[in-house]
């Protein structure tokens, strides 16, 4: 099995990046778990009620100890306010990776913030052969976002993907990946 050996917390500039922890399950819901207009791009469900949150963290945490899934919190490192995610689902090195932010946090600069930071963690990780996202192709911002932080277009799939948080609709997709220098 292929495990990351990722830090469970480090900085950038302006961002404190952090293991999810079963403490962070009200500021999650409240900051963007709970907020359609967050999570319209996501492949989860909004969540409802605080138990959806709680069932989320539950998985995090298990993922994270089988090497699955690392998820991460995002916050200020200024205020310590949580801000968004960022999480990692590892196939057997074979990375597909997303984020979400709160939307009072849109326009900063911090997803490409994040971005940034984690692809060189995960790019330098033994046994990693693919990194990649995929995106809407009507969520332009997080393509954008992608693409400063070097990740390429690697194809445009029509129908690809449906959005459950767009009443199931079945959209057109963008996917992107990091290019590597050797696999691994």
């Amino acid at each position: 099995m292929v495990r990351l050996d990722l830090p469970e917390h480090f900085f950038t500039d302006r961002l404190s990046v952090q293991r999810l922890r079963y403490e962070d399950a009200e500021e999650i819901f409240y900051a963007y778990a709970s907020k359609q207009e967050a999570t319209q791009f996501i492949s989860w469900p909004t969540h409802r009620t605080m138990a959806d949150t709680e069932s989320y963290l539950r998985y995090a945490v298990t993922a994270w100890n089988v090497g699955t899934d690392y998820s991460f919190s995002i916050r200020l490192r200024e205020s310590r306010r949580l801000i968004g995610s960022f999480g990692v689902i590892n196939e057997e090195g074979k990375l597909q990776f997303g984020y979400i932010f709160s939307p009072t946090q849109w326009g900063n600069g911090y997803a490409t913030e994040v971005c940034r930071a984690m692809m060189p963690l995960l790019r330098d990780q033994y046994g990693v052969y693919r990194i990649q996202s995929f995106v809407d192709a009507d969520n332009i911002a997080s393509a954008r976002v992608l693409e400063k932080s070097g990740l390429i277009e690697e194809a445009r799939l029509p129908g690809w993907f449906r959005f459950v948080n767009q009443r199931d609709k079945v959209k057109d997709c963008i996917h992107y990946r990091l290019p590597l220098e050797k696999i691994r």
